[in-house]
């Protein structure tokens, strides 16, 4: 009988997947927090369907939008200022809820991840 139940629980547990409404995050107003070795960094930034907005503390960057798939893109700086710059970052929406979304990001061609979260300012 216990080994039933256990085995009811495993069932109903990988049955349960993330919520990603990720079409509903392309374009508009958001502030994101990314935190790095228990430093929080918090930046806001305008997309529409081609092209990012960043203010980052105090700085306004600019990028081109490059959508993979619904839940994934690609940002290429506009006009870079040196060799971190010129590298592209890729971007995957992990999950979403009515007004924000779960993410993860690296530099494209490198393993280290980082995760965030982006909260719609409009």
């Amino acid at each position: 009988m216990r080994f039933g139940y256990l085995l009811f629980l495993l069932f109903l547990s990988g049955c349960y997947q993330a919520e990603r409404d990720c079409v509903a995050f392309k374009t508009g107003t958001f502030q994101s927090t990314v935190t790095i070795d228990s430093i929080e960094y918090v930046s806001t930034f305008n997309r529409t369907k081609s092209l990012q907005i960043e203010i980052f503390e105090g700085k306004t960057d600019s990028s081109t939008v490059r959508w993979i798939n619904d839940c994934e893109v690609v940002f290429r700086t506009v006009n870079p200022k040196g060799m971190i710059d010129k590298k592209d970052i890729h971007l995957k929406i992990l999950s979403t809820t009515d007004s924000s979304y779960v993410f993860e990001y690296n530099y494209v061609g490198e393993a280290n991840r980082q995760k965030g979260i982006a909260k719609r300012m409009n």
